[in-house]
């Protein structure tokens, strides 16, 4: 049996990126850190850890930590069935990976009835859709939302559903700038309101509309959802937002569907651990059934799809 002692220590390391960070963390020394990393690692047979800065999981690693993470879990499903006072207030932390469009409409919506209904604390790992995948894989979260519909060995994918977005502006902008509607040649040379470089759903949109591939345009970058829709309400760019974010500024007048006859829905699926313990499952099938509500759906009965390795 490994020791747990070792295998929190090496949690602390991963998660805090630094062996004097989780040195502190645990109020131990340096050299205690190192020594039962050290350990376990001759335990185990394999390097655990990429001793660079900052300090990452090897691929070995990577499934010690998704381990000691499952072990986390149990042992708080453990003390709430037993209903034992050890530990009673405390929450077994869980952490999730989410696209920011997500959190900021039906992820954030139903957030507080999940923390109601189960008994975690809770940790949402705010990531580009395209880029929450490899945060699983490498066993720093449980779940996550993503692009990616088919899952790697040892996980399983259930769908969620389509995000729609629209290319909104104000009235005033939309006058100004295309008034005689969205072309190409006014669109790459008019200010885009992006959440960050990984946001590709400018691009997207372009490809779907235009049917060409664009990537040299004028940009803004502004970190979140809530933060690009202001800057687009304010008038500083046109961009491409969750239609359920907007629906209501659609309603009153206060933006305008620069596009209303095309269209961007994004695929998103859910992927989590094929061996998952209870807790992490019930917050699993409490965030697939609510996305499947919020998202757009086809209609079609929503399976498990079978893992293959992402490595073939």
């Amino acid at each position: 049996m490994l020791d747990r002692c070792q295998l929190e220590t090496f949690a602390a390391v991963v998660e805090h990126q630094s062996f004097e960070k989780a040195a502190l963390a645990l109020n131990i020394t340096r050299g205690a850190v190192s020594q039962r990393i050290k350990t376990l690692e001759s335990i185990l047979c394999r390097v655990l850890l990429i001793r660079e800065n900052p300090v990452l999981p090897t691929p070995m690693g990577e499934i010690v930590l998704r381990h000691v993470n499952a072990v986390r879990l149990l042992e708080q499903e453990v003390y709430l069935q037993v209903g034992s006072s050890r530990k009673q207030h405390e929450r077994a932390r869980l952490s999730v990976a989410v696209n920011a469009d997500s959190l900021a409409t039906w992820f954030g919506e139903c957030s507080h009835a999940l923390l109601e209904k189960i008994p975690v604390a809770l940790e949402v790992v705010v990531e580009d859709q395209n880029h929450t995948w490899p945060m699983l894989l490498r066993g720093e979260v449980t779940g996550c939302v993503c692009t990616e519909p088919k899952p790697a060995k040892g996980f399983e994918v259930l769908p969620l559903g389509a995000m729609e977005y629209r290319c909104v502006a104000t009235q005033e902008f939309a006058k100004a700038h295309f008034s005689g509607g969205l072309k190409l040649h006014e669109a790459i040379r008019v200010p885009a309101i992006l959440c960050n470089r990984k946001d590709s759903l400018h691009d997207e949109f372009f490809r779907l509309l235009f049917e060409v591939d664009v990537d040299r345009y004028v940009k803004h970058y502004f970190p979140s959802p809530m933060a690009r829709l202001r800057a687009i309400q304010l008038g500083s760019g046109y961009g491409v937002v969750p239609a359920k974010q907007v629906a209501h500024l659609l309603r009153l007048g206060k933006l305008i569907d620069l596009a209303p006859s095309t269209q961007l829905s994004v695929p998103l699926y859910w992927h989590r651990w094929q061996q998952e313990p209870p807790m992490a499952r019930q917050v699993s099938e409490f965030l697939v059934e609510t996305a499947r509500v919020a998202l757009i759906t086809d209609g079609a009965e929503y399976r498990r799809i079978q893992p293959v390795d992402a490595t073939a």
